[in-house]
């Protein structure tokens, strides 16, 4: 696991790094209204942050973003408190927002707390989706194109707000699979809904699945991805208060994609996680990649996913 954060953690995200695997990071955020951004290394260990920041709920990390002429990957935070999107420069932390990006359309009562980046695999547009604290029975996320304003700074232009939402709690946990063009949110204690990742794709704003109706205890919290080198895909789902995550197929055959089938459920040493995120990629000391998930003692765990998947409990039909 990795150091505790000072406060409250809430939600973790994995950079590869492009050259040196070893020197790939996990950054978490510190859920308070002093809270921060933390980078960790491999081992756990706090190596940067940034602080304080005004409440910042859940980190993601979006690779291939123009800026300066070139490409960089950023961490994409909501700073909850604030009313802000935060974009900060991997793996220097150096902030490239001007100080922040304003969502939610200064709403206070929306209180940006899920965000997820998406790369657009045809033109490599960049974009932000992100959820809030409250929100309409439609509509209920919204996405930014970002974009350089000036020489090293972006900038976010809403492009739409999507999403049905039950009504029952709130939208938090969202992730992108960029490789098929989807995503996906936990409407909490009611599913995880699927929509259309681009939002210029035909029917963008339909609803393509609900999954994980039945068999959570309570809240659907973090999702992650995980794409193989076979292309195969599998969601990774906390069930909140039963202190597990569910784990579903990614896509089901070609004549029903959106069909996900339940694979089982695995019982970890976290408590009450909220997010989570996953890599296929092979890390030192992660063989199969890694998992990563926040604890409720203020820390994160850290797991390879050939460990992971060895103490799956599969589902019965």
């Amino acid at each position: 696991m990795t150091a505790p954060v000072p406060h409250d953690a809430d939600d973790p995200a994995i950079w590869i790094h492009p050259t040196d695997p070893a020197r790939s990071l996990v950054l978490g955020t510190d859920k308070h209204r002093e809270g921060g951004l933390y980078a960790f290394d491999l081992d756990g260990r706090i190596i940067a942050r940034v602080a304080p920041l005004a409440r910042p709920n859940n980190v993601d990390v979006l690779r291939g973003v123009r800026l300066g002429g070139t490409e960089v990957d950023v961490a994409l935070v909501t700073e909850r408190e604030a009313g802000r999107l935060r974009v900060f420069r991997l793996p220097d932390l150096v902030p490239v927002d001007d100080g922040g990006l304003p969502v939610m359309d200064g709403d206070p009562a929306r209180a940006p707390m899920g965000v997820a980046g998406y790369r657009r695999a045809r033109d490599g547009a960049t974009f932000a989706m992100v959820g809030g604290k409250g929100g309409p029975t439609e509509g209920y996320l919204f996405q930014y194109r970002l974009a350089e304003l000036s020489p090293g700074v972006l900038g976010a232009t809403k492009v739409r707000s999507f999403g049905r939402y039950s009504g029952r709690k709130e939208i938090e946990a969202i992730a992108v699979d960029a490789e098929r063009g989807w995503v996906y949110f936990s409407d909490e204690g009611f599913g995880v809904r699927k929509y259309a990742a681009d939002p210029e794709a035909p029917a963008a704003d339909a609803e393509l699945a609900v999954l994980g109706r039945e068999g959570f205890a309570g809240d659907h919290e973090g999702i992650a991805i995980r794409r193989e080198a076979s292309g195969r895909g599998i969601l990774v789902v906390s069930n909140q208060q039963a202190w597990t995550f569910r784990l579903f197929a990614a896509e089901g055959p070609p004549e029903r994609p959106h069909e996900h089938r339940l694979l089982g459920s695995v019982r970890l040493s976290t408590r009450e996680t909220d997010g989570c995120d996953v890599t296929a990629v092979e890390l030192p000391g992660f063989p199969g990649g890694l998992f990563a998930a926040m604890s409720d003692d203020r820390t994160f765990h850290l797991y390879a996913w050939a460990d992971l998947w060895a103490a799956v409990n599969p589902a019965t039909p």
